[in-house]
C-alpha cells in the first residue's frame, strides 16, 4: 500500500513527520506493506519555519490509481500554506481520492483544503479550534458540519483540530489501511 503525503508550501514539519514515522515503524519493524511517497507543487518544498524537504514527486506526476491513501499536514498562513492548499490542482487531486473512496487524512488546517475542494460539503469534520475557532468558522463556510472534537472521521475522511493530534491521525490512517490490530501493535511499540 502506498500513501501520498502531500506537502503544500508552509506545511508544518511535525504534522508531516508523524506519517513518515508511523508508517516507517509499521513497515520496518512489523513488515506491514505501507510506503509513503512525498509530493508537492515543486520538487523542493519549504515548510513553515523555512525547513526544506525534497519531494519524491510533483503534483503533475501523480495518478491517484498508484496510491491507496492521501495524507495532508496543515501549515501556516504566514508561510504561504493557503496559496497551495487552495490551488485548483490540489482540489482536483483531493476530489479524485474521494471519488475513489480512498482514505484521506488531514491534520489541523489541512481540513480547509478538503473543504475548499468541496468533498466535505454536508459531512462532519473539524479543524484548528483555538484562536476563537476562526478556522472552524472558515471550514463551516464550505458547508461542513463542524464538530469540535480532536479527531473526526466521516467515512473515508479523517480530520483533526490541532498539531497535537497528528500522531493519532497517522495511527487512524494506518488502522484504515492495515486494520485496527496492526495499528494497535505499532502504536504500543512506539509508546503511545
Amino acid at each position: 500500500m502506498k500513501i501520498l503525503l502531500f506537502c503544500a508550501k508552509g506545511f508544518e514539519t511535525m504534522e508531516f513527520s508523524v506519517f513518515v514515522d508511523v508508517m516507517g515503524w509499521a513497515r520496518n519493524d512489523y513488515h506491514y506493506p505501507v510506503e509513503v511517497e512525498t509530493c508537492g507543487f515543486t520538487k523542493t518544498v519549504l515548510s513553515a519555519f523555512h525547513i526544506p524537504i525534497i519531494a519524491d514527486r510533483t503534483i503533475d506526476e501523480i495518478s491517484v490509481d498508484d496510491y491507496d491513501a492521501l495524507a495532508i499536514p496543515g501549515g501556516f498562513e504566514e508561510f504561504g500554506f493557503y496559496e497551495e492548499a487552495y490551488h485548483p490542482a490540489l482540489s482536483k487531486l483531493i476530489q479524485e481520492f474521494d471519488r475513489a473512496g480512498k482514505p484521506i487524512a488531514s491534520v489541523c488546517v489541512a481540513a480547509l483544503a478538503l473543504g475548499k475542494s468541496g468533498i466535505l460539503k454536508d459531512r462532519k469534520a473539524t479543524t484548528y479550534h483555538l484562536n476563537n475557532a476562526c478556522r472552524q468558522k472558515q471550514l463551516a463556510e464550505f458547508g461542513v458540519h463542524v464538530v469540535n472534537e480532536r479527531i473526526v472521521t466521516d467515512d473515508n475522511v479523517i480530520t483533526s483540530y490541532c498539531p497535537e493530534t497528528a500522531p493519532d491521525v497517522a495511527f487512524a490512517l494506518l488502522g484504515k489501511l492495515c486494520g485496527e490490530e496492526a495499528m494497535k501493535i505499532v502504536k504500543d511499540s512506539m509508546g503511545f
